[in-house]
């Protein structure tokens, strides 16, 4: 398997995506957000479609030579908008999900269309096609996962301060609207490198599964998204593995093995920490120290 230059390249970039999706879901979860990741996919989804578009109108080959900038383009615009949105009131956070739901998913679908192509062609980016990564893309990978990870774990304390209370962020002077964004853009750039793994449909699964995970056996932020890293890995990794042999599609295994994980650690947890008193807020005492640093 390590012998196979297309493995090689997948495995690559299922590592990446392992090491990057759970570093934004942590503050996602912490946002409770969760369902973030799904939004931000479908409106890509709109610019994978608006990538073939366009490509075609310029007579490009291949159609999907601007898929993936599309993709990345779109969801930022709508992971800000989404933010601005919320941050103003104007409607519900949940509502404002369902706009990026509905309004994504109709407009990729509508766009392809428009582009001479057909609904398969959205399917490998809905469900992953992990086995389509070129060098290219992966390059792309690797600068986007470096960001995320620059970003994500390089401004934790204060992302963590917005997340757990903006109040108490803005009193204690961070730019909370500015780290607000951050968290957007960089969700955005995670569903779009994740999408070629696990596909724009899972990619939230990937983001948020993990670091669920991690939650039933840590008792801070820090060792949260650490952990939820290494189990990204881990899980992307075994995955990919069972799919080189097995003819089973990537991202619906990995997530699967995810789900797996997450059922097991929580029927094992009572039986290992049932006489360990209960603390209502585990999060708290060391994370809002460091913030408070």
């Amino acid at each position: 398997m390590l012998g196979d230059p297309l493995m090689q390249r997948a495995l690559v970039a299922a590592v990446l995506v392992g090491l990057a999706a759970p570093v934004i879901g942590t503050y996602l979860v912490q946002r409770r957000l969760s369902l973030l990741g799904d939004g931000i996919g479908h409106v890509a989804l709109t610019g994978v479609a608006l990538g073939w578009l366009v490509a075609n109108v310029m007579s490009l080959a291949p159609h999907d030579v601007l898929a993936v900038p599309g993709a990345i383009v779109t969801a930022v615009i709508g992971a800000v908008v989404i933010e601005l949105v919320r941050e103003r009131g104007r409607t519900s956070g949940d509502v404002a999900l369902a706009l990026l739901f509905y309004g994504g998913i109709a407009g990729g679908v509508l766009l392809i269309s428009l582009a001479g192509g057909t609904n398969a062609n959205l399917m490998a980016y809905l469900f992953g096609s992990i086995s389509t990564v070129s060098s290219s893309d992966l390059w792309l990978t690797v600068i986007l996962t470096a960001v995320i990870l620059v970003v994500g774990v390089g401004l934790r304390t204060a992302l963590f301060a917005v997340c757990h209370d903006e109040e108490f962020a803005r009193a204690a002077g961070l730019p909370v609207r500015a780290l607000n964004i951050t968290i957007a853009v960089i969700a955005a750039l995670t569903v779009t490198v994740s999408m070629r793994v696990v596909g724009l449909l899972l990619v939230s699964a990937l983001m948020i599964v993990p670091v669920a995970v991690a939650q039933l056996v840590s008792a801070s932020f820090r060792r949260t998204m650490g952990l939820a890293m290494v189990i990204g890995v881990v899980v992307c990794t075994i995955g990919l593995s069972i799919t080189y042999w097995n003819d089973l599609s990537p991202g619906a295994t990995i997530v699967m093995l995810a789900i797996g994980l997450y059922t097991v650690v929580a029927v094992l947890r009572p039986l290992v920490t049932h006489a360990r008193p209960h603390d209502p807020h585990p999060q708290v005492p060391d994370d809002v120290e460091a913030v408070a640093r």
